[in-house]
């Protein structure tokens, strides 16, 4: 079987025969079956689906979600970055590490540990237990790597983020979409997903991407009490743009689960060069985490540490940081305003985006290339919700949305003389 998946004669989400009936037609018995097809889940080449059945496990969609290269001369709306004019010049520190020396014994500055603490301490984050990595995917990908197995599932965003979207078949898992609103993931949803046995669940609080929905309070508190009926599910919260969001953090990392991890990375306020997340997790998950790391790369370089702690206390960067943040919100709302103006819904209750339900992605996205503009087509964000589109506001001025929704409603305009809606 393995064989026949790789040279393609078994094509992904192919269906199995059941045990017994390959049994009969090998000459074999059930069990030995039973334990080849136990054999394909630990190696990730098949998954079983309760009733469904066993099926050859979904191929990587490693490639599929890279957005396409930007047409010259369009102004670009479809990257998610940040505003260059806004983040700060990124200064080595005039002291380098030393590099005669291992930092296996000694990871994390301790200077950079407390620095972190001070971030998530009045978010309510607890900080009994923080560690590093080279970025969010790199995090999360480690983690989910060692807590789970080949085939198991995992609860995602639906829309959300296309690079989590990628990393997690890639690790060979499985995703079981759920929904998200302007308040993000769904308590109904994820009561669902946990019903069909997920084990890790991944969603942002806050600035989700695509969609823009952020916790409320009660948001979070449902999500607690829904969560709590399942303590060994791990529960990865990504707060993505934590300094640069207009909204506040209600974190269900905080909210006495037994297993979490809250991540933050500092790519969206101070450079996007700068690999380096900080998470906050239980005993466990940091006992596993750091094991990994220590055997893989280490350790997070102590000049990259020395940088990031440079910037987080530097007064100019934080009102830097701080003009930041007013700028993403009074971008985004602009053009919120300006398409509903026009009788265009979108949605973006927070983050760097606003995500525009269209009923032909194709023809907005090449329509309004037409006008000069480059906007994502939502085929990279979506599992099963329906079509959009992905506008990055982050360097679009109010000014500049005017004539976007100007030019936003002309194209849906001529989408419907030619589609019919």
């Amino acid at each position: 079987m393995e064989r026949g998946v790789a040279e393609g004669a078994l094509a992904p989400e192919a269906a199995l025969p059941p045990v017994r009936r390959l049994a009969e037609e090998l000459g074999v018995s059930p069990g030995t079956v039973a334990t080849a097809y136990k054999e394909l889940r630990g190696r990730g080449i098949v998954v079983t689906r309760g009733r469904g059945g066993t099926v050859v496990a979904p191929a990587p969609a490693v490639a599929s979600r890279r957005p396409p290269r930007v047409p010259a001369g369009l102004r670009d709306l479809a990257g998610g970055h940040p505003d260059a004019a806004l983040l700060p010049g990124l200064v080595p520190p005039s002291r380098l590490s030393p590099g005669a020396r291992s930092h296996r014994s000694a990871p994390r500055l301790a200077r950079l540990e407390e620095a972190v603490r001070d971030w998530l301490r009045p978010d309510g984050v607890p900080v009994d237990h923080v560690t590093f990595a080279h970025g969010a995917l790199d995090l999360i990908g480690r983690i989910l790597s060692v807590e789970l197995r080949p085939g198991d599932a995992v609860a995602m965003e639906d829309p959300g983020y296309h690079h989590l979207l990628d990393l997690v078949p890639a690790l060979g898992l499985r995703i079981v979409p759920v929904a998200v609103d302007d308040e993000g993931l769904r308590p109904d949803g994820l009561s669902r997903a946990l019903r069909a046995g997920v084990r890790a669940v991944v969603y942002s609080p806050r600035a989700q991407n695509p969609y823009g929905g952020c916790f409320s309070a009660a948001r979070r508190d449902a999500l607690a009490e829904v969560l709590r009926e399942e303590p060994d599910v791990l529960v990865v919260e990504n707060d993505h743009a934590s300094s640069v969001t207009d909204a506040p953090l209600h974190s269900v990392a905080g909210a006495g689960l037994a297993r979490w991890v809250h991540v933050r990375t500092v790519s969206k306020f101070l450079g996007t060069d700068l690999r380096w997340a900080a998470a906050a997790c239980d005993a466990t998950t940091l006992a596993r985490h750091d094991g990994l790391l220590l055997l893989t790369s280490g350790w997070v370089s102590h000049l990259l540490q020395e940088t990031v702690l440079g910037l987080m206390t530097d007064t100019d960067t934080r009102a830097l940081v701080a003009r930041a943040r007013v700028a993403y919100s009074v971008r985004r709302e602009a053009l919120a305003a300006e398409l509903a103006g026009r009788g265009i819904a979108s949605h973006g209750a927070s983050g760097m985006n606003l995500w525009v339900p269209v009923r032909d992605e194709s023809a907005v996205v090449n329509g309004l290339r037409s006008y000069g503009w480059w906007v994502a087509a939502g085929a990279r964000f979506r599992l099963s919700s329906g079509p959009a589109v992905r506008i990055s506001t982050a360097g679009l001025e109010p000014a500049d949305a005017v004539r976007l929704a100007s030019d936003f409603a002309a194209v849906l305009g001529e989408s419907e003389a030619t589609y019919g809606g």
